[in-house]
């Protein structure tokens, strides 16, 4: 056997001390400059210390490890090798970025002497990813006289930043490597680690304290509004303060009594809308204009909880807190009943009516028959936006999770959508199409090693599908999950049609460099990758495809008109 190497050292050194701090999953492409790091990592996964995934698409890999740091809150660390490897990690940090979500960068690099010269697959990677990281370190490059506490150091600084502030986010850890590039694992790393607790010291002298939480009291005509990534603490705050709730279907907050149905129509309403004094802003709001307009109005208070790399401040006058507190005081009756009666008269009413009862058990024939002919039809209602987004909502329960794309369809669910406690999921950090898929998968992953058994799904529109479907190559020997992946196929991009550059562009070129038609046969992509395939064009199909028993991954593909 090899000798072990500086290289095959530090990697082992690093990923040791991760695993110390929490890190349980580590994503990594393929490739020649990261070796030891991939080598170390299979290890650890021999030793049941890590799930590795591996995948051959480094942009995959970096949403896939977003979808796990979605779903737990640690980070993934993902590794690759140097070249454009790196800058395929960009779209996933950006949204990590602006979506407050932690995430380890390891990207493997040349030594600084073949840095510039000309050298194979070498470009100027320190920094590569600008201010959208919350840490960004080039590491020396390991040789023999190096110091094991520099790696040990170096991982209680990366975990901490991503995951151990008030707000979460990418580190950038850049690691340069002189051959021997790989060499023979350290026995000391083979036979289960240091078992040292000194990364986690180490972190715990670096994690800064929690500053008090804003106080707020009754008093101003208030709202809470919940944007992506709420969770739950918006809820509570609306609890708490006894205020309307206005949760983005994507917030994971639209439950509880304080919710707003039909929140659109509610802000532009001058009695309710037009009265607002202050706003507490939980999350990252971004699915309705109206919402906008409130948060950009320079007379209203607005006060928002601080959880991405880049603070909300649409109105130039924004006070941002880590926390909020609810102070005494007594609710205002009169504006809290005024929201409760609107949202009353704004409840969608989406399910379909129920079975007649008596009818089916009657003995007129004529009767029975009238009561089997209208559940027929009930279940046999073609598929609308509405119908689609209803029937996912339907099917999905608190042990599930619950992915959105960008998409025309999750503008449809936030608009009809009722209250009801589930996991949510959305990439709203910057509303991008790309890496939708891979997020899920990440997050379906995340959930199964906890043990939870329930499904995943992610809904999507086609295009957004096409653009991540290389997410669906699952290699050999990492077990399905329980995935579904929902698409509702219109055939190209109209969610421009409800857009500004519908009123403006002539029909030639919106069909051209808009709506994008497109015609791929996705039964076909779901047989070369290894996926179930149905598609749903009733209610009843539907419900069933979403809830019968899977052998493999599912795409449910739901025909639509535009």
């Amino acid at each position: 056997m090899s000798a072990s190497s500086p290289a095959m050292n530090a990697a082992c050194e690093l990923l040791d001390s991760l695993v110390s701090l929490g890190v349980r999953h580590v994503v990594l492409s393929p490739g020649s400059r990261s070796q030891a790091l991939a080598l170390a990592a299979a290890d650890l996964e021999r030793q049941g210390r890590i799930s590795l995934h591996v995948r051959i698409d480094e942009r995959v890999a970096g949403f896939m490890a977003l979808g796990i740091g979605r779903e737990t809150r640690v980070p993934a660390a993902v590794i690759c090798t140097s070249g454009t490897a790196v800058a395929n990690l960009l779209p996933a940090t950006l949204e990590a970025f602006h979506s407050g979500v932690p995430l380890l960068l390891l990207t493997a690099d040349r030594p600084l002497e073949l840095r510039g010269v000309g050298a194979n697959q070498a470009t100027d990677q320190p920094g590569i990813f600008g201010d959208s990281v919350r840490l960004a370190v080039d590491a020396p490059t390991p040789d023999s006289e190096s110091d094991v506490g520099d790696m040990v150091r170096l991982a209680a600084r990366a975990f901490v930043a991503a995951a151990g502030e008030s707000v979460q986010g990418p580190v950038h850890l850049n690691l340069p490597f002189r051959e021997p590039l790989g060499g023979a694992i350290p026995e000391w790393f083979a036979s289960g680690g240091r078992g040292s607790g000194e990364p986690v010291r180490q972190a715990r002298q670096l994690i800064p304290e929690m500053p008090e939480p804003v106080t707020v009291a009754p008093g101003p005509r208030t709202v809470v509004v919940a944007g992506a990534d709420a969770g739950s603490d918006a809820e509570v705050i609306a609890h708490q303060g006894r205020w309307p709730l206005i949760a983005e279907v994507v917030s994971g907050a639209r439950f509880g009594r304080r919710v707003v149905n039909g929140y659109r129509e509610a802000l532009r309403d001058l009695d309710l809308g037009g009265r607002i004094e202050r706003v507490i802003v939980v999350g990252h709001p971004t699915l309705a204009r109206e919402t906008a307009a409130l948060l950009s109005n320079p007379d209203v208070e607005i006060i928002a909880v601080r959880g991405t790399g880049e603070p909300l401040n649409l109105n130039g006058k924004t006070v941002h807190a880590d926390a909020v507190a609810v102070g005494a005081g007594e609710p205002d009756r009169e504006w809290n009943s005024a929201w409760s009666r609107f949202s009353r008269a704004h409840t969608v009413d989406l399910d379909t009516s129920a079975p007649d009862l008596d009818g089916l058990q009657s003995t007129d024939p004529k009767t029975r028959l009238g009561a089997v002919r209208a559940e027929l039809d009930a279940v046999r209602t073609p598929l609308d936006r509405v119908q689609l987004v209803a029937g996912v909502w339907r099917a999905t329960w608190p042990h599930d999770r619950l992915m959105f794309a960008s998409s025309r369809l999750v503008r449809v669910a936030d608009e009809v959508l009722g209250g009801k406690r589930i996991p949510v999921h959305a990439n709203r950090g910057l509303a991008g199409i790309d890496g939708t898929i891979a997020t899920g998968l990440g997050i379906a992953l995340a959930a199964r090693a906890t043990g939870d058994v329930g499904v995943t799904r992610i809904l999507t529109g086609d295009l957004a599908f096409l653009h991540d479907v290389g997410a669906l190559l699952i290699p050999a020997g990492e077990s399905a999950t329980r995935v579904q992946v929902v698409v509702g196929n219109d055939g190209g991009g109209t969610i421009f049609d409800g857009l500004e550059v519908a009123k403006s562009a002539g029909d030639d070129a919106m069909r051209r460099v808009q709506y994008t038609p497109q015609s791929a046969d996705l039964a076909a992509l779901a047989s070369a990758y290894g996926w179930e395939h149905v598609t749903a064009t009733t209610r009843a199909q539907l419900d069933e495809a979403l809830t019968s028993v899977m052998t493999a991954p599912r795409i449910i593909e739901v025909p639509l008109t535009r």
